[in-house]
């Protein structure tokens, strides 16, 4: 894309691409929220695999929520979106390492996603099923988790963020999730695109706000019960100016997420923060899966496992293969 300078909405730097997150606030209605946009990252998550096309858009849908809750954390940690459903896609995971990287894969029956495809049934309600969604913050080994459930039944991830921010956070909160395929000059292939919007209503109350992440909600407060105890016009205008984003802007390669967020916001004075990189990042390496076949199995078990003499383990994330001689790990004589 063009890029350009947006001085007349008081931004002093020029746009941002791909692979961010960009953080705002509308002060005037007691708002904030994040952008993210997708390209280079999630595209790599996606074609490692080559899923069916409905699976693909439903895992980038969960990659670009987990980016908007977890480009939120202030600290090196994990943020975990995971699924367990009894759908065509019954398991999708997505890993948010603080501050920036990315993983992701998704399980599926693939007569079941290729009987959905043929009878057109391929909304994220159906694909996912009933079940539940699951977003752990991970914060170290010397720390608690926090997990937040919310059910799925027949719903998909919009709406089930919705429901788990307004019913575990008491957070009244709007989320749009887009994905597509764009042609790129010269590629042999479309390449996948997402975007996403997230916004919340956090009324102040004194010096306290609501919680922008789960767990941090202050329930027993009876000042903070209610999320709309203060000025609820001010979310019922925001709800507004968001429902006329379309899915188009959130992908479109030529729309950058600060230049978004002045088309919807600049008449209450949004105020867009500096961009935020993000990279398709896997956790695994030769060390880590090393040290797991050699605490975790016996010798007896690693020779059943062996092939030809080799025992191979591929990565469920980026579909990186590791091997091992099973006998490397037997004790020095």
């Amino acid at each position: 894309m063009a890029r350009a300078n947006l001085a007349q909405y008081g931004l002093d730097r020029a746009e941002s691409g791909d692979d961010v997150a960009v953080a705002f606030t509308l002060e005037e209605l007691d708002c904030r929220g994040r952008s993210v946009r997708l390209g280079n990252a999630i595209d790599l998550i996606l074609s490692r695999h080559k899923y069916p096309d409905p699976v693909a858009r439903l895992l980038a849908e969960a990659t670009t929520l987990a980016a908007l809750i977890g480009s939120a954390l202030k600290f090196e940690g994990r943020f975990i979106l995971q699924t367990q459903t009894d759908g065509p896609v019954d398991m999708i995971v997505v890993d948010f390492d603080a501050p920036d990287g990315m993983r992701g894969y998704a399980r599926f029956d693939r007569a079941a996603v290729n009987k959905a495809i043929a009878a057109k049934t391929l909304d994220a309600g159906t694909l996912l099923g009933n079940g539940h969604l699951a977003m752990t913050i991970d914060q170290g080994i010397h720390t608690d988790r926090y997990q937040g459930i919310v059910k799925l039944d027949g719903i998909g991830f919009e709406e089930a963020a919705r429901h788990y921010f307004m019913q575990s956070e008491q957070i009244p909160t709007e989320v749009r999730l887009a994905v597509a395929e764009h042609a790129q000059k010269g590629a042999d292939r479309p390449h996948w695109r997402a975007g996403g919007l997230m916004l919340q209503f956090f009324p102040k109350s004194g010096e306290q706000v609501l919680p922008d992440l789960p767990g941090d909600g202050d329930f027993d407060n009876p000042e903070t019960a209610d999320p709309l105890y203060a000025e609820p016009d001010h979310w019922t205008e925001a709800r507004a100016l968001f429902s006329t984003i379309s899915d188009d802007e959130l992908v479109d390669p030529d729309v950058s997420p600060e230049r978004l967020l002045f088309r919807l916001f600049h008449e209450r004075g949004v105020r867009v923060f500096e961009p935020h990189a993000l990279e398709e990042r896997c956790r695994c390496s030769a060390e880590r899966i090393e040290s797991m076949l050699a605490e975790s199995f016996s010798a007896e078990d690693r020779e059943e496992m062996a092939v030809d003499g080799e025992i191979e383990v591929v990565c469920e994330f980026c579909s990186t293969a590791y091997h091992f001689n099973p006998h490397q790990f037997d004790p020095k004589s």
